[in-house]
């Protein structure tokens, strides 16, 4: 029996699709939540939630750029989650750059740790923002429709991001 009714055929054409975009898909969500573990979550709820909403998908859009949109919020999402319970928590005297150095999917130097700790600093849209320009080299055209918002918003938001990550990493070398 196929999960919500969805025929063979349709399944089939969703794991081409999750062989397609996960890996694309993981490191998008990864600059964003930064932990490996984390970003296997985000991944696995951003691929159910497009299951799950595989009949909404119409093609106004790419298939990349839908599965963007999904992703980029699961992982808002799972930011705000983890901000509320941290919040509770006493976990954070590592630092991200210390928790990055200990994480064995980690492959950067202290520099490259550095740059991260201090992008996590920013609210989760300039996060977001900054990643999708400077990792993935989007178009803010391509951005917008990600995100759902103006061109100008995005460039605003990207060039805030650049100054904060760029005086953080001043403060802290």
């Amino acid at each position: 029996m196929e999960p919500q009714g969805k025929p063979e055929s349709q399944r089939k054409a969703f794991e081409n699709i999750v062989r397609q975009y996960s890996e694309q898909l993981y490191w998008k969500i990864r600059r964003i939540v930064l932990d490996h573990e984390d970003a296997n979550d985000v991944l696995q709820n951003t691929f159910l939630k497009a299951w799950k909403n595989l009949p909404e998908f119409k093609g106004d859009s790419k298939m990349s750029t839908w599965l963007y949109r999904i992703a980029v919020n699961e992982s808002l999402d799972f930011l705000r989650k983890k901000k509320v319970a941290n919040a509770v928590s006493s976990d954070a005297e590592l630092t991200v750059a210390n928790r990055l150095m200990a994480d064995e999917y980690f492959d950067g130097d202290r520099g490259q740790a550095l740059l991260y700790e201090a992008i996590a600093t920013l609210p989760g849209v300039q996060r977001t923002v900054f990643n999708l320009r400077y990792f993935d080299e989007m178009k803010y055209s391509e951005i917008s429709k990600v995100l759902d918002t103006s061109e100008g918003a995005l460039k605003a938001s990207y060039h805030i991001a650049v100054q904060k990550i760029s005086e953080y990493v001043k403060r802290k070398s």
